[in-house]
């Protein structure tokens, strides 16, 4: 069952272009993370905040990514990082046109 997880914490910039170029190794460093589908990233300038949501092919995968960024983003001096994990419900998602994978 897919898992997706939605991410974020308090951020100051660089924002869209910028942090386009900015965050780009980390991006494709990402894309390398056992089990991940795919990642939105977000980002809200007026609020002062950056995250994603990400769709994990299983909750083991989903658990030990969020760990691991968890951590990385506290490293880089991110004061807090909210998380939270949601089952997938495929039925209802197709209707919807999501892309909630297999």
């Amino acid at each position: 069952m897919s898992v997706l997880l939605q991410v974020d914490f308090p951020y100051a910039g660089p924002w869209g272009d910028t942090m386009s170029e900015a965050m780009r190794e980390l991006a494709e460093s990402i894309a390398r993370e056992p089990g991940l589908q795919w990642k939105i990233w977000t980002e809200n300038r007026d609020a002062g905040e950056a995250g994603g949501i990400y769709l994990f092919a299983d909750r083991t995968s989903a658990e030990a990514y969020l760990r691991m960024h968890r951590a990385r983003l506290l490293g880089f001096g991110v004061p807090r990082v909210n998380a939270k994990l949601f089952d997938v419900n495929q039925t209802l998602s197709a209707i919807d046109r999501a892309p909630a994978g297999e």
